[in-house]
């Protein structure tokens, strides 16, 4: 399994025009690419001192939820505005393609858990620090930030600059 990459669409034009998506669902549809996504995230993970694992919506869930199994931990969901049913708290972040609104539940995570963050993709970085800001209002602290791919051109790990990023592909 040394070329991940063989796993991911290029998909032109989506969610816009001039917007190449990096399409995961391949490597989801094969169980090997899927088996070796979490390998590596696991080898990279498995001697932190972690207590949650937090995942944003829709695709961190994905590989978020296995990873806390794996790694022994609590999973927490990290969700657009209105599908928590408890109270919340909420950033505000920015797209390559407008604005959205992230929320997780205010008991989540407990002030001086060691959380690693998880999804997808990093894009812009503005979905991953909203969903760092949370964790850190709360009292959390951020052990690391792992994605599957990495868009180097649209800067995201920037933002993410007081914390450690690993990215498994990097276009």
């Amino acid at each position: 399994m040394e070329n991940l990459k063989a796993f991911i669409r290029d998909v032109p034009d989506f969610p816009q025009p001039g917007i190449v998506f990096r399409d995961i669902t391949p490597l989801l549809h094969d169980p090997r690419g899927t088996v070796e996504v979490m390998h590596r995230f696991v080898s990279h993970y498995k001697d932190e001192e972690i207590d949650l694992v937090a995942a944003i919506e829709s695709r961190g869930f994905l590989f978020g939820a296995p990873l806390a199994v794996e790694l022994g931990t609590g999973f927490v969901p990290i969700r657009k505005l209105g599908k928590l049913p408890s109270s919340t708290i909420r950033r505000r972040y920015s797209l390559e393609y407008g604005t959205n609104e992230l929320e997780m539940h205010r008991d989540a995570i407990e002030p001086g858990s060691r959380v690693l963050l998880v999804d997808d993709v990093l894009a812009t970085g503005g979905t991953a620090l909203a969903s760092a800001e949370m964790i850190q209002e709360l009292g959390g602290e951020i052990v690391g930030a792992a994605f599957v791919v990495e868009l180097e051109f649209l800067h995201g790990r920037e933002k993410l600059a007081d914390h450690p990023v690993l990215s498994l592909l990097k276009y």
